[in-house]
């Protein structure tokens, strides 16, 4: 261990760097990364194992952060590493800079997570101790690592903790160590305004080892993470209780400790001496951004321990890929990130199905091809038919991670950020499931998930007001328009922040798993109807023409030289084929086009989009969701008949009547826009 004052020292040092970059931001966080500075000086210089010279090493402990706003704490012991330079540290929140206001993903700087609404960074460390158990129970000790995660007042308040808090628990997380600061110090308020509750009781009641320290105190914040690194049935909970702004003080040397208005604003705003308080914690305020001697050679020190625990675990791992050569080729392929390859044409499908049962078709293929994919659901499991993946499988248990199923209990965002964390983790393909309606308690980590780019697939069955009897509460009206939105949300490298898709029949189904699957740079929404859906008519081979699918939008069938061109996704398309039959009995020409996505449909070439849906033409749109799902395609000089209320209760086919999604309106409306 090193010596205590040396410790002391590159805290301060943390300190000083964390406020002088709020300070030249003229924006920030400073008083919570000055009170976490021990914590997080000790863990990445005494306890965080990674390799410096291969930080995407597999086998690495992880860090997950959980407040953002903490980030100059995060960027200040990373450039300590070596990981950010100085000049990157004085970039904080500018244009263009590496050191954004909130971290964003980049592990090749040490940065495991992007750290966006609170709670959500615990929660994904949760996950990424899930997968961590997974692939130990496949591949071995190879994969023996340490999550740590970091939490303030803020995350253990949002709601989600609960979800995350009772999970880990419940399964026993044994490799989960979480720092709670906890400095009674909030943006507005002292924690005591707002909450009176026992952390370590709540913690306890869900079945975890809890440590109660000075999380100032370096050597209490040692004793508390070598107790957890020794647990060996639950995860740990270390409450350290820290100083808000510690080392602050004022022009006349008062104290400026512990102040809410320390939390988010430049301490010079606070009231609070930058010049002596940098003077106070050992640093020169002429030139605050310094990295002491001593502390470089701290840091130095751990690099070339941190040398020699690799050299060990990658000579370990070296002896196990000798003696197990088909689970090493597997790792390489699993943590490569590649899609699985997949006969997706011989997987048979029964005919006239729910996209559902479908789904549930495909993924239990998938639970006998995928080695290394995990599927959950939020207590719906037999209802939104993952249970095809489940049935091949078991579920999760404490002390039992060789199935491949996560139930989640009814959490939605909890389960979404879970699988989330999972996959920032590596090596594992991830799916969740719910219903569609229940998409709307996700949104903040589809959100996440997009701009992370992590490829999980949020599967959302009951996709319509064919929920029927379960009425508005569970009918999805808005939520198609909402999701579609991340269609049209480009990310950082210029391309659809995710890929939604609603399949029209059973085939098409297969086919938007397969480009699930394959889509391996951002998250995939799979739309799924809960009633049965006529299959859609084929000249030849139905798989090879819904394979036109990858498109976004294809013709399905249609005549020469249409008077209308009639478009949807999902069950209405089948409806448009029953207005066809009796639009056709009056001798007019339709063309039907099937639209499971019109984000990847608008970026095919113009010439493609041209040749299904020309321009000028007469466009009918049919939705059951709000008539905007269809109006960029139909155009001006065209129709929607879509949904403008929330829905009614009653039996499916009776609303198909009364809210006008029968082949017969079909007929009526395209009349009338022809007339």
């Amino acid at each position: 261990m090193n010596d205590i004052k040396l410790m002391n020292k590159a805290a301060d040092n943390i300190r000083i760097l964390a406020a002088s970059m709020v300070e030249k931001a003229k924006s920030g966080h400073p008083g919570g990364a000055m009170g976490g500075a021990d914590f997080i000086n000790v863990l990445f210089s005494e306890f965080l194992v990674y390799d410096p010279k291969n930080p995407t090493w597999e086998g690495r402990d992880r860090y997950f952060q959980d407040p953002g706003h903490m980030s100059p704490m995060l960027y200040s012991v990373l450039a300590l590493t070596g990981k950010f330079t100085i000049d990157e540290l004085k970039q904080f929140r500018q244009w263009g800079s590496v050191t954004p206001g909130h971290p964003e993903v980049n592990v090749m700087r040490g940065i495991e997570n992007t750290s966006g609404p609170l709670g959500q960074g615990h929660t994904y460390a949760v996950g990424a101790a899930i997968a961590a158990k997974f692939l130990k129970a496949r591949l071995g000790d190879v994969m023996n690592q340490t999550i740590y995660t970091y939490i303030s007042d803020g995350g253990i308040q949002e709601e989600i903790s609960q979800g995350a808090g009772r999970i880990a628990g419940t399964l026993g997380l044994d490799n989960l160590i979480m720092f709670y600061d906890a400095n009674n110090i909030q943006l507005s308020t002292t924690v005591e305004e707002v909450t009176a509750e026992n952390v370590a009781m709540k913690y306890e009641a869900w079945g975890w080892k809890v440590i109660t320290i000075n999380g100032n105190d370096v050597a209490e914040i040692r004793r508390a993470l070598t107790e957890a690194k020794a647990e060996t049935s639950r995860p740990t909970l270390i409450i350290g209780n820290t100083i808000m702004g510690k080392g602050a003080v004022g022009p006349d040397n008062s104290n400026y400790e512990n102040k809410v208005s320390t939390h988010g604003q430049p301490l010079s705003a606070a009231g609070v001496s930058i010049a002596d308080t940098i003077k106070n914690l050992g640093g020169n305020p002429d030139e605050p951004f310094q990295i002491f001697p001593e502390v470089t050679e701290l840091y130095a020190k751990r690099t070339k321990e941190l040398e020699a625990i690799v050299a060990e675990r990658y000579a370990a791992k070296a002896e196990w890929a000798k003696a197990n050569p088909e689970l090493a080729a597997k790792m390489e392929q699993w943590f490569s990130g590649k899609a699985p390859v997949i006969d997706w044409k011989a997987i048979e499908q029964k005919p006239n199905q729910a996209t559902r049962a479908a789904s549930a078709t495909v993924l239990g293929v998938l639970a006998t091809q995928v080695e290394n994919m995990i599927v959950s659901s939020a207590d719906l499991s037999n209802s939104d038919k993952t249970d095809g993946f489940l049935k091949k499988t078991h579920s999760f248990v404490k002390g039992d991670f060789s199935g491949a199923f996560f139930q989640a209990g009814v959490a939605e965002l909890t389960m979404a950020c879970v699988c989330i964390g999972m996959s920032l983790h590596g090596g594992v393909i991830v799916a969740c499931g719910t219903f569609f309606v229940f998409s709307d308690y996700m949104k903040p980590a589809v959100r996440m998930a997009a701009l992370m780019e992590q490829p999980v697939k949020f599967i959302w069955s009951h996709d319509a007001f064919r929920v029927g009897e379960d009425g508005p509460t569970h009918e999805p009206v808005e939520q198609e328009a909402q999701i579609r939105l991340m269609e049209k949300l480009k990310n950082h490298k210029g391309h659809n922040s995710m890929l939604v898709l609603r399949p029209a029949d059973v085939t098409e189904t297969t086919i938007a798993w397969k480009m699930a699957m394959e889509n391996t740079a951002t998250p995939t929404a799979l739309i799924l109807s809960r009633q049965n859906i006529t299959d859609l008519p084929a000249k030849g081979n139905r798989y090879e023409e819904a394979l036109q699918a990858e498109k976004g939008a294809y013709i399905v069938e249609g005549d020469e030289n249409p008077d209308v061109i009639m478009v949807a996704s999902g069950s209405e398309v089948s409806t448009l084929e029953e207005g066809a039959a009796l639009l056709r009995a009056d001798g007019i020409k339709v063309r039907i086009v099937s639209v499971p996505s019109e984000g990847l449909f608008r970026s095919q070439s113009k010439e493609y989009q041209e040749s299904v849906i020309p321009a000028g033409s007469k466009v009918f749109g049919l939705t059951a969701g709000l008539p905007v799902n269809l109006e960029g395609l139909v155009g001006a000089n065209g129709k929607v008949w879509g949904l403008e209320s929330f829905g009614f209760s009653a039996p499916y086919k009776v609303l198909d009547e009364k809210l006008g999604f029968t082949g017969q309106n079909v007929y009526n409306q395209v009349k009338e826009l022809l007339a």
